[in-house]
């Protein structure tokens, strides 16, 4: 049995920028050893091979497809090195043909797409893999969002006029609002909220925001039987910054997003945040 892991893949992969399936056999072949892995993937000629430790990809670009009914909509981040490529157009329309292909495939998850034929036999991996050789950097995608029940919108931001878009959000509403719908995923993009309700956050979160308020509030000498209620207050103020429902709206301070929905009549079904790098 080979003597690696998973995890021996992925930093082989992160290390040369080669397909999974060509780590996968050259740690094979190497016993586990990562460095002669390294040095049988470039014996073997793979394209654009070379040493990257210490190389990060924290720029890039996020792109958005979404149908000419709104029925289904398509966010996705390709991360590089520099801005210098991630402004190109090549790069930029890399993105744009595996957003394509995402919609056209519907693929499970980043793994299941990562392996899908994109083209003439070719994997998204392997192509992929042939842009990093061919703009000589980095090139990694290891995420995307697909909302194909509701009334699909997507709004992109632009943090420098230079640079492709660096923040997108894609919302699924359960009925037709363009402007809704726009200001929503303006908010959201603004706001980066985490959680679309209070239900969805995990329960050792809040008791872990319990124990940090509580803690908190016996250092700063808050009284015995005033801990509960401060505590209390002090989550419910957690709520309001990372549920979106429950943060204050960006266009009017005086109502929550789940007032500004109830007011339009839709409900927000889902959402997803990408910011380039983060």
């Amino acid at each position: 049995m080979a003597n690696f892991t998973a995890a021996d893949v992925k930093k082989l992969r992160e290390l040369t920028a080669a397909g999974m399936m060509d780590c996968k056999n050259a740690l094979t072949e190497a016993e586990g050893d990562l460095d002669k892995a390294v040095e049988i993937l470039r014996v073997k000629g793979q394209k654009g091979v070379t040493k990257r430790e210490g190389r990060s990809a924290s720029n890039g670009a996020v792109v958005a497809l979404i149908a000419d009914d709104n029925g289904e909509g398509v966010l996705l981040e390709l991360k590089c090195e520099t801005d210098f490529v991630a402004k190109g157009d090549k790069f930029v329309a890399v993105a744009d043909t595996i957003a394509a292909h995402v919609a056209a495939t519907k693929p499970a998850g980043i793994e299941a797409l990562l392996a899908s034929e994109i083209k003439d036999g070719q994997t998204v991996q392997a192509y992929v893999d042939e842009a990093n050789a061919t703009l000589g950097e980095k090139i990694v995608l290891d995420r995307f969002a697909q909302f194909t029940d509701g009334y699909v919108a997507a709004y992109l931001h632009r943090t420098s006029p230079d640079l492709p878009p660096q923040v997108g959000v894609l919302v699924e509403l359960d009925k037709a609002d363009a402007q809704t719908a726009k200001d929503v995923a303006q908010h959201i993009a603004a706001f980066a909220p985490t959680f679309l309700t209070r239900d969805e956050i995990p329960a050792e979160t809040v008791e872990n925001e319990r124990r940090v308020a509580e803690a908190t509030a016996r250092e700063e000498g808050k009284p015995e039987a005033a801990l509960a209620r401060i505590v209390d207050g002090r989550v419910n103020g957690f709520y309001k910054e990372n549920v979106v429902l429950e943060q204050a709206f960006a266009k009017d301070a005086k109502k929550t997003v789940q007032k500004v929905l109830d007011e339009a009549g839709v409900t927000l079904k889902r959402f997803a945040r990408f910011r380039v790098g983060v």
